[in-house]
């Protein structure tokens, strides 16, 4: 078997057990219960958001976006409306992401993904200047797992601004909450190899 083989049947293996996992999170909604026993519209949209991320991180995003929608239809969270966004996002639709991300907000204003996300999305669009107040909205958001994510997106916006001490600072910050982050570790080593200085 040559390397392509190998590949093709890593991803075939990566898809199958994406897949298996897909269904053991839904095997507790496909079973016969007894009217006491039947999931509440919370547990069916968990079970269906997990779905949709697993889906989501094998690359087939329009299953993702099913289950996000069917997970939303059950019982709609700032999360599934991100993550369906984000699922969008991949297939090109960056303004149905954005707008999935602003019910997100609605939702629930204390979660920070959703900032973050329309950040990125207007960085994506070549619009970084109004992505700023986004990233600095998921950086003071009071639940967010990941904060490095914004911290490193921001330095990836002042560097190219030529802020550069802004942009070192917003790096090392990143890594405050990570350190091993790649983006924020590259964006200090990119600017200590030019040797860059603030403008």
């Amino acid at each position: 078997m040559d390397f392509v083989d190998m590949d093709h049947a890593r991803s075939g293996q990566q898809w199958l057990s994406g897949c298996l996992l897909a269904l053991f999170c839904l095997a507790g909604l496909a079973q016969p219960r007894n009217e006491a026993q039947e999931p509440t519209p919370e547990q069916r949209a968990h079970a269906a958001w997990q779905a949709g991320y697993v889906f989501h991180v094998l690359g087939d995003y329009l299953r993702a976006i099913e289950y996000f929608r069917a997970s939303i239809a059950a019982h709609p969270t700032a999360e599934a409306h991100t993550f369906l966004g984000w699922s969008m996002s991949h297939l090109g639709r960056i303004g149905e992401a954005i707008a999935q991300c602003e019910i997100a907000i609605r939702l629930d204003p204390d979660f920070g993904n959703p900032y973050n996300d329309i950040g990125v999305y207007l960085i994506d669009l070549g619009r970084p200047e109004e992505a700023i107040p986004w990233l600095q909205k998921a950086i003071g958001a009071k639940r967010y797992c990941c904060y490095q994510f914004p911290h490193a997106n921001l330095g990836r916006v002042l560097l190219a601004q030529g802020k550069v001490e802004e942009a070192r600072r917003s790096f090392e910050r990143a890594l405050e909450y990570d350190p091993e982050y790649l983006p924020a570790l590259v964006g200090l080593e990119y600017i200590k190899q030019r040797g860059l200085r603030g403008l």
